[in-house]
């Protein structure tokens, strides 16, 4: 399987992004990246849309509903969000989109700040493996992957690897 260039997805992105947010009278949007990952998309999709616009991080860790089964990663850091919630049009941006359960914890993180007017949800990749009802507005591409099978991003450079698990 070949998979995409991801520097051609986040321009094709930023393209898509603009006319959404312009469609929906966004003109001031908040944007954040979910560690690790999103952070990556993030700073790329932003430099792409030419914005200094600061970067906010989430870092889900302890909002995970397998928390308690996996116990914390030795890398989590606390989130830092440069701006009020209450009220922003927020722009949420992760890698990959697989189950959705990162996106359901990043959810519950930025309501425990306070309730965003709304919350438009960028991916680079959708495994199309959605376990809760999410979906993206604005996608890079969607792979369809064999069981055994997972993509990992890895960056800032922001590389593709597709990973056998079965090996």
């Amino acid at each position: 399987m070949s998979l995409p260039n991801p520097a051609e997805l986040i321009s094709q992105m930023a393209i898509r992004l603009d006319e959404y947010l312009a469609k929906r009278g966004i003109s001031e949007p908040r944007f954040i990246g979910i560690r690790t990952g999103g952070v990556w998309v993030a700073q790329a999709l932003l430099q792409e849309l030419g914005s200094n616009e600061p970067l906010g991080t989430l870092d889900v860790s302890f909002y995970r509903d397998d928390f308690s089964q996996n116990g914390l990663h030795p890398q989590v850091r606390p989130s830092a969000l440069p701006f009020e919630i209450e009220g922003q049009h927020l722009v949420l941006i992760d890698d990959v989109l697989m189950s959705g359960r990162t996106i359901r914890a990043a959810m519950n993180e930025l309501f425990d700040y306070g309730r965003p007017a709304s919350v438009t949800l960028v991916c680079l990749l959708d495994l199309d493996a959605g376990e809760l009802p999410i979906r993206p507005n604005v996608l890079g591409a969607t792979l369809t992957l064999a069981a055994h099978e997972r993509v990992k991003l890895s960056g800032p450079e922001l590389a593709l690897e597709l990973q056998d698990l079965a090996l």
